[in-house]
């Protein structure tokens, strides 16, 4: 068995990769949505924290009632708790990955964990 995995992800709304590529200690998902449209529910989480990057146009998102414009580069830690939705910009699309880790579970660093 390879010591690695790779994949292209398809322009679809919503990618999961923890399957295709065998994830065993996160789960990350490509998104996409067009120019004004939005995820179509609130949600929070149980022990899980969200990471996300914006990939590529503009939005905002929405946690616990404040809201935040969101562009290309952002980078947003959200609390396992914080209750969010994610939307486009009326006019631009907005592309997004997120990254699922339990909270609190990181126990070193890239430095601390590396083997020289």
């Amino acid at each position: 068995m390879s010591n690695f995995s790779k994949m292209s992800v398809p322009n679809e709304a919503r990618v999961e990769l923890h399957d295709q590529i065998g994830l065993t200690g996160a789960e990350v998902s490509i998104n996409n949505l067009p120019a004004g449209a939005s995820v179509p529910f609130v949600h929070a989480h149980k022990q899980n924290e969200e990471i996300y990057v914006i990939l590529s146009g503009k939005g905002k998102m929405n946690v616990d009632g404040e809201e935040t414009l969101l562009t290309a580069g952002d980078w947003v830690r959200i609390s396992p708790e914080g209750k969010r939705q994610f939307f486009a910009a009326d006019d631009s699309a907005i592309s997004f990955a997120c990254i699922q880790v339990k909270a609190g579970s990181l126990e070193g660093y890239t430095r601390d964990d590396a083997i020289m």
